[in-house]
């Protein structure tokens, strides 16, 4: 899950559209309708109850949880909008300063493709992909650093939470780069999003509208599945997110077996399912793995990778950079502390809580539908610390530089093969596993 925690650039964020000086009658208008302060207001109190019910802290971090539903409460009949409107709610949730517990809003009305994707390298911001034929790709180069992004400086402090702010919350038709290319030229880039309108109503009971959904999470099971390369005596797993079952772990892992070396990358791996990280942790460890304590509201609870199978006992090299979150880290970290493999690339996203998501929606013959996640327990590893707001540190860190970036080299994939006894160019690397689009 994305990151929430709320740094100084998007508190600054949130505070200019929420929190400044009163706004006059007449600065206010359109305004929210009497309906829509309604829902807004439905839908802060059921983060204040969600959370006061399932958060893993009964003290919530100290907070007077009843005083700040009154204050937040307070600036529904101020917002100007829905997209405002649900900015307050988010903001309400930002004062835990947790990775895992936020805010999921209504799905809108058009959707926003920009046509680039960026990502942290070290302590910056870089262009890591660009959709043929969009502004975007006119505009921005693959290898171009990210300075500014709506005049707010992008660095991992914030840059999840700007992602955040940007994607879910408040979608933006426009957005202007600062960047810095490789070779240190500055410039200015006005991008526009294409932009699609979607319907304001679907109909689940015909078959059309659950066609569609049923299409789209065909389209991104595809684009974000399981692919395993085989090189000599290396077998290479990009895994993009812990959502594997039993039969999925299984084969991974028996065509690893084949091979002396398995390197395993979970860049970008923004975690998933607790299940599929016990499996994974069962499969390279010979008996059952302490994973981390659950430390929550009820007794500590051990995770644990229960042994199954054959286990892959070959060497094992694991590929982590900033994008690597919750069970992505853990594993990294259990490799670490159980000396089981070596861990290669950037230091990861320090988001690690274990969370459950709580659907909610309003209406009555139509309805809106949005979500909570909330933490209910932190993870305390075997060495007593938790990674929540630290991340793993690599074995060896190793970033590709922007120039790396523009040219479709992977050194870091190319480092791990060198270490497993195999030589793979940087640009061969970087071919191995492409970046896919959904479609539009």
């Amino acid at each position: 899950m994305k990151r929430n925690f709320v740094s100084a650039t998007v508190a600054s964020l949130l505070a200019c559209a929420l929190i400044g000086a009163p706004v006059s009658r007449a600065q206010q208008q359109p305004g929210l309708s009497g309906e829509a302060r309604s829902e807004v207001s439905d839908m802060m109190h059921d983060a204040y109850s969600e959370v006061q019910k399932h958060y893993f802290d009964p003290k919530l971090q100290g907070l007077d949880w009843n005083a700040r539903y009154q204050q937040y409460s307070a600036r529904i009949p101020n917002a100007r909008d829905l997209g405002e409107g649900f900015r307050i709610v988010a903001a309400f949730l930002s004062g835990l300063k947790d990775s895992h517990t936020f805010f999921i809003p209504p799905a809108r009305a058009t959707r926003y493709e920009f046509g680039y994707r960026y990502a942290l390298v070290g302590n910056s911001c870089f262009i890591t992909q660009l959709r043929p034929k969009t502004d975007a790709e006119s505009k921005l180069h693959i290898g171009d650093q990210v300075v500014n992004l709506n005049g707010y400086r992008i660095d991992r402090g914030d840059f999840h939470d700007a992602e955040y702010y940007f994607n879910i919350l408040a979608p933006q038709a426009q957005m202007t780069f600062d960047v810095r290319s490789p070779d240190g030229q500055e410039r200015k880039a006005v991008v526009n999003a294409a932009l699609k309108p979607l319907k304001k109503t679907m109909d689940l009971t015909q078959g059309e509208d659950l066609y569609d959904l049923v299409r789209q999470d065909q389209n991104e099971d595809h684009a974000t599945r399981s692919r395993i390369i085989e090189k000599d005596d290396v077998a290479i797993w990009k895994l993009q997110q812990f959502d594997l079952d039993i039969d999925g772990v299984e084969k991974g892992f028996g065509m690893a077996r084949k091979h002396k070396t398995l390197i395993l990358d979970l860049r970008g791996n923004g975690g998933g399912s607790t299940t599929t990280l016990g499996l994974m942790v069962g499969s390279v460890f010979p008996g059952d793995t302490k994973i981390a304590d659950r430390v929550g509201r009820n007794s500590p609870k051990p995770m644990i990778g229960k042994h199954h199978g054959k286990t892959f006992d070959g060497k094992l090299i694991v590929l982590v950079d900033s994008g690597s979150a919750s069970s992505s880290e853990l594993f990294a970290r259990v490799v670490q502390l159980n000396h089981r493999g070596t861990v290669i690339g950037d230091k990861t996203a320090g988001a690690v809580m274990e969370a459950w998501p709580y659907s909610e929606s309003q209406g009555a013959d139509s309805r809106i539908f949005y979500e909570f996640s909330v933490t209910d327990a932190n993870l305390i590893m075997s060495d007593g610390q938790s990674l929540e707001k630290t991340g793993v540190v690599p074995d060896e860190l190793l970033l590709p530089t922007g120039a790396d970036l523009a040219a479709g080299r992977d050194p870091v994939l190319a480092r791990a093969a060198e270490l497993a006894g195999v030589k793979l160019d940087p640009v061969e690397a970087g071919k191995l596993f492409p970046y896919e689009w959904l479609p539009l």
